[in-house]
């Protein structure tokens, strides 16, 4: 059971989650994309929420900003949530545009927000979970695209709620954080995105 809860860590760990929205949006949108254009996205996204985020890691690591990747303390989290929200901005001015994919532009405008608030926050020396913001923010913006597209997207919806209350339990269990980190955790992850949804549902 150990290993499991820590491997639901690592497995829907934060860096993960935007990708994986994504390539879930393009499964199931009704929408044409052309596969070169995927393909250009779904590459550039890789690079900046997944290569580009681990590079900057090893480098605040060097330089003795964090320590581990857990970023236990509220210290280790302000650069990489700095650093985090300028990829953000990088993507929503180079990649992604509200005309060609409304759904995904502003879904990646509640991760800033999102990021923004739990940077504030760590500021105010107070820890909220970023592994359940993250999944808790992709949860909701799959209640909007099953909603906007009139798809029955249940049993994925299913799964979502199951794999919540599993990467919660994780935390818990690894003791990375209380139970009031992983409730503001879900509120910094749905409300921002729950609030979006208004310019595109």
């Amino acid at each position: 059971m150990d290993r499991l809860l820590k491997s639901i860590s690592y497995i829907f760990h934060p860096l993960l989650m935007p990708l994986f929205a994504v390539a879930y949006y393009f499964s199931i949108s009704p929408r044409y994309y052309p596969p070169e254009i995927i393909k250009a996205k779904f590459v550039a996204l890789f690079i900046l929420t997944i290569i580009l985020p681990l590079l900057l890691y090893l480098i605040l690591k060097l330089i003795g900003k964090v320590n581990t990747v857990n970023l236990s303390t509220t210290k280790e989290r302000i650069y990489p949530l700095m650093l985090n929200s300028i990829v953000v901005l990088i993507i929503l001015k180079k990649i992604l545009t509200p005309s060609q994919s409304p759904e995904l532009y502003f879904f990646f405008v509640g991760i800033l927000i999102s990021n923004i608030s739990c940077l504030l926050l760590a500021i105010m020396r107070f820890k909220a979970s970023i592994h359940m913001i993250a999944i808790t923010g992709v949860f909701m913006f799959f209640i909007a695209l099953s909603i906007h597209f009139s798809i029955n997207l249940n049993n994925t919806l299913i799964f979502m709620a199951i794999i919540s209350g599993a990467v919660a339990t994780s935390r818990l269990h690894l003791k990375a954080h209380s139970y009031i980190e992983l409730i503001i955790g879900l509120f910094l992850g749905v409300i921002p995105q729950l609030i979006l949804v208004t310019y595109w549902l």
